[in-house]
Formats: structure tokens, C-alpha cells, sequence
């Protein structure tokens, strides 16, 4: 078993090391992409103007509605027939193909973007009221406000909600599998079907999960404590 996940020529260590950094790099990317629509998104549901909350709304019903892994084939493929057929307006017919690590960020940033910003919206409705009152009688124009205590006091009440999302996002990557990039999964794959062995590698490729979840989840609390730092506890 030890053999197997060697590095060099006798094993598929080193591959599955590539894998597990090409997974991570994918979630982090994907993370910053979720965060910025995400963010959007609250903020225009939390909008006076129907149509931002209309559009809104329905992206993330949308997005919410239909499985993960329809989203990562429908944007690989379609971002292809999109670019495509912009291509043929200036007669470029060759046949162009979407990078499958930038169809995967914007996919999962997609799915991410529809979910945190629920998290988002509660998080900007949670901050008291009394103080963004207090700032504005202060003189604080509407971006001040959000800027100097909205934003940042919005962050501690997301930071729960945002851990678990990230979580769900970091298992998501498998599915990224499915568009031939290679990251953990797709290589856990390739050495189960080269070897013949598929318990030791999906194993292998579970335990390294497990290992991400759980140091993800510490580095969460890290930021929640520190997020809520001279907050007195709720008696």
C-alpha cells in the first residue's frame, strides 16, 4: 500500500500532492469569486430598487436549484459555445476550448456567490441599527457608514456561516474532476485505474480531505475569535 503512494516513478505520491495543491488553489480562487458576488448580491437584495433585488433573487434561485455538478458541465460547455459563436462574428471558426481551471473557479464561484449571500444579507441586517443611526447623526455620509461600521461589524456574523460554506466548497472541487482538470480526485482516479488498486488512492484521497476540513475549521474559529474580540459574551 506504502509503494503505491511513494513518490517517483514507483508510486503516485508526488501526483497526489499536485492534486491536493491544485485543490486548494482551486477552492482559495473560487472562495474570492463566491465573496465578491456573494457580497453583491446582499447588497442588492438589500436594495430599494426592485429590479437589483429581482435579479438577484432569481440568481440565486437559480443557482440554488439545480445540482452543483450541472453547474460546473453547463459552464464549461456553454462558456465554450459562448466564446464560440462570439468568435464566428469576427470569422474566427477554429474551435476554442475554456481553460478548465477558470470554468471550475467560476462555477464554484457561482454556487458559492448564491449561498453566502444569504449569510451575507443576514450577517448586514444583523449589525444594530442604533449604530448605523449614530453614525449618520455623526455626519458619516452612506458609504462611510457602510465602510467604517457596517462592513466591518457584518464580518463577525458571517464568519459561522461562511466557515460551513467553505467547507461544502472545498468537497465541491471533486466535482471539478468531471471537466478533466487535475486535482485530487481526478488523480486518485488515474492511479485506482492505473494500479488497480482504487481502496488505497480514494482512501488516500480521503484522509487528505479530512486533513483540510479539519485545519480549515480551525483557522475558521481562529477568525471568529478574533472577529469577536472586547464582544461580551451572551449571558
Amino acid at each position: 500500500m506504502f509503494e503505491y503512494l511513494s513518490y517517483g516513478d514507483a508510486g503516485f505520491g508526488d501526483e497526489l500532492l499536485a492534486g491536493s495543491l491544485l485543490t486548494l488553489e482551486l477552492a482559495l480562487v473560487s472562495l474570492a469569486v463566491g465573496i465578491f458576488l456573494g457580497l453583491i448580491t446582499a447588497a442588492a437584495k438589500l436594495s430599494h430598487h426592485r429590479v437589483y433585488r429581482t435579479v438577484a433573487h432569481l440568481y440565486t434561485e437559480v443557482v440554488r436549484g439545480i445540482p452543483e455538478m450541472l453547474v460546473v458541465l453547463v459552464v464549461f460547455f456553454g462558456a465554450s459555445v459562448l466564446i464560440q459563436t462570439v468568435a464566428t462574428w469576427f470569422d474566427y471558426n477554429d474551435y476554442i476550448e475554456v481553460n478548465a481551471f477558470v470554468a471550475g473557479v467560476f462555477a464554484l464561484g457561482l454556487v458559492f456567490g448564491a449561498f453566502s449571500s444569504e449569510v451575507f444579507r443576514g450577517a448586514f441586517l444583523a449589525v444594530p441599527k442604533g449604530q448605523l443611526e449614530a453614525a449618520t447623526a455623526c455626519g458619516m455620509t452612506s458609504w462611510q457608514v457602510f465602510h467604517r461600521v457596517r462592513l466591518p461589524q457584518m464580518w463577525r456574523f458571517a464568519i459561522p456561516g461562511l466557515g460551513n460554506l467553505w467547507m461544502v466548497l472545498l468537497k465541491d472541487t471533486s466535482l471539478i474532476s468531471i471537466i478533466a482538470l487535475d486535482e485530487l480526485l481526478r488523480w486518485s482516479k488515474v492511479a485506482a485505474e492505473t494500479t488497480k488498486q482504487p481502496f488505497t488512492f480514494y482512501l488516500a484521497a480521503a484522509a487528505i480531505y479530512l486533513v483540510l476540513t479539519i485545519l480549515s475549521d480551525l483557522i475558521r474559529n481562529y477568525f471568529e475569535v478574533k472577529a469577536n474580540r472586547g464582544i461580551a459574551p451572551h449571558a
